[in-house]
């Protein structure tokens, strides 16, 4: 019984091929065995397929991705490139640009420096049609104005007057540069006089000045070569009585004389009629066409009749203002001195070196004595150096007057009549002096600080040896100020030597 179960068991446990059994069951077990050992191989295949194709499938995936990654990078390669390529062009067509601009501006340069060459050698003679008329006789003026010019104390024209009388009594529009001193003011102030027709109560001439104390004096002097002409002259200028002036202008005034802000304002008031305007002087023209007073010129010039004349006067003109000119004058003659003969013959100019800014006052109280023989002038730069040396001068005992352009006109005026009259004999002031102020006494002109600019080295000096008198100039000058003494040296092609011990004597 045992044995029949266990057989049973082994029976269930695995398929038997013995021979007991039918031959066709045994094939069939054959069969089975080949199929299951077929199909096991051809899943094994299969597998191994499916891990080929999976393998291929990534390497193929990896190779693209490669591609992929060798072509983005090979793309920003060629866009870095690109993008050099784009600022190397940029930089390239900035360079040609600056060198574009360069050579614009070099030609500019070029044609600058040929207009400055040419208008620096102008003489007298550069238009044709200036005559010179040695006397006062000669030039048909009228009676009672050439007693007026003799009294005066004149004896001979200079020779700007001399050139430039009888084209702007003509009618012409003049541009005029003389040396100061040598009678600007009253070379425009005889051809006023001769023009006007004193029969005719209206304002026929307008003078602008850019400074107050320069139109006051332009009255003073038309008032006393017109003296036996009964002419009418009023001054326009700021800080004054504004009731006064409209007053004096209803009245019915030949010429004013003012500066540009007070005679615009009294244009624009219709209290100064236009009208019968035919002439327009302006005085210290390169002062008056300047940054400051250029709109204020242009205001009352739009205001004047289409035919005015117009007449230009000053001691140094520089060729950016010639060209400024072309804008309001029709066909000018032009009445220039060169350059290198702006220096004024009989004025001696010298330095005093000084290494430090402090030792400028010691040596100015070392010439003190020197400065009172006649009259003297004494410029500083701005208007807290003439109040701090004037404070100075007077704590060290020194009689000194000073004077700049943010004093009361009232103070100003005063201080101008005292020092006219030789009441105090050392005046300290800034430019607003410097411009055509004319004192015959001073014969001295300190430079305490050197001046701004070159044009106004020569204001200065001119306001010693007026009209052919002796004077001196002196300069002091630190060590950082020598270069700029040089320039003016060269540009008016003059020596200023050292001073000598014997200035006095000089004077």
């Amino acid at each position: 019984m045992s044995i029949v179960l266990a057989n049973s068991a082994h029976s269930k446990r695995r398929p038997s091929c013995s021979n007991e059994q039918d031959p066709s069951s045994k094939d069939s077990c054959h069969l089975n065995l080949k199929s299951t050992k077929l199909a096991a191989t051809a899943a094994d295949e299969a597998s191994a397929a499916k891990n080929a194709q999976k393998c291929a499938g990534e390497r193929a995936g990896q190779r693209a991705m490669e591609r992929l990654a060798d072509k983005a990078e090979q793309a920003a390669r060629a866009a870095e490139a690109a993008l050099n390529g784009k600022k190397l062009l940029l930089e390239q067509l900035e360079q040609s640009q600056c060198e574009a601009d360069a050579v614009i501006e070099e030609s500019k340069m070029a044609r600058k420096n040929a207009q400055a060459e040419d208008l620096s050698n102008v003489e007298f003679e550069t238009s044709e049609d200036v005559e010179v008329i040695p006397t006062f006789n000669a030039m048909n003026l009228k009676e009672e104005l050439l007693r007026g010019i003799y009294a005066y104390g004149f004896e001979k024209p200079s020779a700007i007057q001399q050139r430039s009388i009888k084209p702007i009594v003509k009618g012409r529009d003049v541009i005029a540069q003389a040396q100061s001193g040598t009678g600007k003011t009253a070379t425009f102030s005889i051809s006023i006089l001769q023009s006007l027709d004193t029969t005719l109560r209206e304002t026929q001439v307008l003078c602008l000045s850019p400074t107050r104390e320069l139109a006051v004096q332009i009255q003073k002097v038309i008032l006393a070569l017109g003296d036996m002409m009964n002419v009418q002259c009023h001054v326009c200028i700021g800080g004054t009585n504004l009731g006064e002036d409209i007053r004096k202008l209803d009245y019915g005034q030949h010429i004013v004389s003012g500066t540009p802000g007070r005679v615009f304002d009294m244009i624009k008031r219709r209290v100064l009629r236009t009208r019968a305007i035919k002439m327009l002087v302006l005085d210290e023209a390169d002062e008056m066409l300047n940054k400051g007073f250029k709109e204020q010129i242009y205001d009352v010039y739009r205001y004047l009749p289409p035919a005015t004349q117009v007449v230009l006067i000053s001691a140094t003109l520089p060729h950016e203002i010639l060209e400024m000119t072309s804008k309001f004058m029709t066909d000018p003659i032009r009445i220039l001195v060169k350059r290198d003969e702006l220096t004024l013959e009989g004025i001696k100019q010298f330095f005093v070196a000084v290494e430090r800014e402090e030792w400028k006052f010691d040596t100015l109280c070392d010439l003190y004595d020197t400065l009172t023989i006649t009259q003297a002038v004494i410029f500083c730069n701005t208007k807290r150096k003439v109040d701090w040396l004037t404070e100075k001068m007077r704590e060290a005992n020194f009689t000194v007057s000073s004077m700049h352009g943010d004093m009361p006109q009232k103070e100003r005026d005063e201080i101008m009549k005292e020092f006219r009259a030789g009441q105090s004999r050392v005046l300290i002031t800034t430019d607003v002096w410097a411009r055509g102020i004319d004192v015959q006494q001073v014969s001295l002109v300190i430079n305490y600080d050197l001046p701004n600019n070159r044009e106004l080295y020569i204001h200065r000096i001119g306001r010693s040896g007026r009209f052919g008198r002796k004077g001196v100039a002196i300069n002091f000058v630190k060590s950082d100020d020598i270069r700029i003494l040089r320039d003016i040296e060269q540009y008016y092609s003059t020596q200023i030597d050292e001073m000598p011990m014997n200035v006095a004597d000089l004077i």
